[in-house]
């Protein structure tokens, strides 16, 4: 006996070894795979975005977004222009061909951006975002019945925290009003004092700021001289110096004007559950682990809900969770388990009603060792266990479990028919069969392999899948043809006997009653297909022809990701421009009016459900 598979049966220290390697390096792989829902991806694509606060939405499409479409019109790669002009901001989306360089493409735009010279003075220099996946995991809500100062401050407060904490750097607060300093200066004050609009607004612009000095070089060291004089409050703005003369002394800004620390004039109006309340978005992170993120994020919840401690919020407020997607990748996680160690079992069983118990449990320890050592090779593609890699570890399961059963009952049918035994049946019975699983593995990988060749950003997602594939399959290779041989080499012919106890009785009969089966059942209709072989090529082609035609018809939909039901609900209602904040709210009372009824009915069906409807609502006119 020679070979490679031969070595290794007869080599068995190295085969267990190589198992060892498998199962370490699994547990090491797994444990620093990222954990996410759906995998980040970046798309073929950016948006200009450019703030003109108060302009209309004709004066932003005539001033900004006209100009915006002049410069990037021409390109190259460019393939769709959508824009959008609403009051006090202009956006401008440019989605890219499959096979430019999207890093090239930004550059680009943001080059051509930059050298318009004629936008409106009093916008806001334009922002160049790439499109990616950067949505939230986790989003969380401050409600009580509290003024808007008191929400602002600890929303803020809370956002502060949760970004000291691992996962939510990007922590955002949304659905508030921005604060705002306004100065509201008296014409009568003005003549009082002898100044000038002008002088205001100059003082407080020049005044406003932080200024760099420079920097003095010392035989000591360099010293930085700055001016940090940038107001913020509105006492601040208050102190400004606007003039000084011996008839009135200093003036100030507040001897002119009155100085209101209050928040941008948008009509807003966000409550939760009834209350008002403000929203705190958690972004994911470029190096992700949802679950852990997620639980030490609960855990700051517990401690700020508590009511004591640094991070305790007062009593009128409480902070809740809107969504969750760590508990779709739980579910995920669970369905996965649960399923592998049902697969596993049940394998387990069918293989000892049929085989000898020996064969079933190494075949069994080689399953796992072949996914031991699929997850170790993980982390060298730059996977991460999401919703796609998990979905693949389902679609490779069957395949793994072939090509160790295959190979195992041969090598038990090559001891028990007493052809050879020991280390020879081993060594042969693996290459017998050698040819057809290494060909079928090679035709599955091949079959996957085009998924990570994709053009356009769907290839991150479908690469998940393939390198999930290929990776469980190489290494189902490795473990049923380098060590399972070496862990059933030792195998003996089953001996028969009077004295064997019911149990293996019940299983040579029903191994017996298989072979049976195969041998007057299977045997006889492979052989009347191969005898009558254009008679079962037809068959096949009309099946294939069928199911061809239920697609392309439309009978069978096909939908490259599937409709999956959610808890949270979201409802937009879009009104005509200049409708007023009272109508809003009308249509927001109704809407809340109809949620209360349904969770009425549900609460009178589902007596037992704690909490089963909450809404929320965010109204801005």
């Amino acid at each position: 006996m020679t070979g490679l598979v031969a070595w290794w049966a007869r080599n068995a220290v190295a085969a267990n070894l190589l198992m060892v390697v498998a199962f370490i390096g699994g547990a090491f792989g797994f444990l620093s795979l990222e954990r996410e829902v759906f995998p980040q991806a970046d798309f073929n694509g950016a948006s200009v975005s450019i703030a003109w606060p108060g302009a209309s939405p004709k004066d932003v499409e005539d001033q900004i977004v006209t100009r915006l479409e002049e410069v990037v019109a021409d390109i190259d790669g460019l393939k769709r222009i959508t824009s959008e002009a609403r009051e006090s901001v202009g956006v401008v989306n440019l989605e890219s061909e499959l096979d430019v360089d999207i890093d090239d493409f930004v550059n680009e735009v943001k080059l051509r951006v930059d050298r318009i010279s004629n936008l409106p003075r009093a916008s806001f220099p334009p922002q160049v975002s790439r499109w990616s996946t950067e949505d939230a995991y986790m989003g969380l809500t401050l409600h009580g019945n509290v003024d808007q100062r008191t929400l602002k401050f600890f929303a803020d407060k809370v956002r502060r925290e949760i970004a000291l904490l691992p996962g939510g750097e990007l922590a955002q607060v949304v659905g508030s009003l921005d604060e705002e300093v306004s100065i509201e200066v008296s014409e009568e004050n003005l003549r009082r004092y002898n100044l000038t609009f002008s002088e205001v607004a100059n003082a407080v612009r020049g005044s406003s700021l932080n200024a760099s000095g420079g920097r003095i070089r010392t035989d000591t060291g360099t010293v930085t001289l700055q001016s940090r004089s940038l107001a913020d409050t509105a006492e601040e703005f208050g102190n400004i110096v606007i003039r000084q003369s011996v008839e009135f002394g200093m003036i100030r800004v507040r001897d002119v004007a009155e100085v209101i620390d209050g928040f941008v004039d948008t009509e807003l109006d966000a409550t939760y559950d009834g209350e008002p309340t403000t929203f705190i978005m958690v972004t994911a992170p470029v190096k992700m682990d949802i679950v852990k993120y997620s639980d030490g994020i609960k855990a700051y919840m517990e401690r700020a809900n508590s009511g004591t401690g640094p991070e305790a919020l007062p009593e009128a407020l409480e902070l809740g969770i809107l969504f969750d997607t760590s508990e779709i990748f739980k579910g995920r996680m669970h369905t996965i388990t649960s399923s592998a160690l049902m697969g596993l079992g049940l394998v387990l069983i069918i293989l000892v009603l049929f085989l000898r118990p020996i064969v079933a449990f190494w075949v069994s320890v080689g399953i796992m060792t072949a996914f031991a050592g699929g997850v170790m090779l993980l982390p060298l593609f730059g996977i991460s266990w999401n919703i796609m890699s998990l979905f693949a570890v389902l679609l490779v399961i069957g395949v793994v479990v072939d090509d160790a059963i295959i190979v195992g009952e041969n090598i038990h049918r090559e001891n028990e028919s007493g052809r050879h035994q020991g280390l020879d049946a081993a060594v042969i019975g693996t290459q017998l069969v050698l040819k057809p699983v290494i060909f079928g593995v090679i035709t599955t990988m091949i079959m996957f392999a085009p998924w990570m060749f994709l053009p356009g950003p769907e290839r991150q997602f479908t690469q998940q899948i393939s390198f999930v594939v290929i990776a469980a399959l190489t290494f189902s290779i490795i473990e049923s043809m380098l060590i399972l041989p070496a862990h059933l080499g030792h195998l003996k012919p089953q001996k028969l006997s009077r004295n064997q106890s019911g149990l293996m009785i019940m299983q040579r009969r029903i191994a017996d009653s298989l072979l049976w089966f195969a041998a007057h059942v299977y045997k006889p209709v492979l052989e009347a297909a191969i005898r009558f072989r254009y008679v079962t090529i037809s068959l096949f082609a009309v099946t294939f022809f069928w199911s061809v035609t239920l697609i392309t018809t439309g009978l069978l939909p096909v939908r490259v990701m599937p409709e999956i039901e959610d808890d949270l609900i979201q409802v937009t209602i879009d009104m005509p421009d200049g409708t007023p904040m009272g109508r809003a709210l009308e249509v927001r009372d109704q809407l809340a009016a109809g949620i209360d009824g349904v969770r009425e009915d549900m609460i009178e069906r589902y007596p037992d459900l704690e909490s089963p409807l909450v809404a929320s609502a965010s109204i801005v006119a």
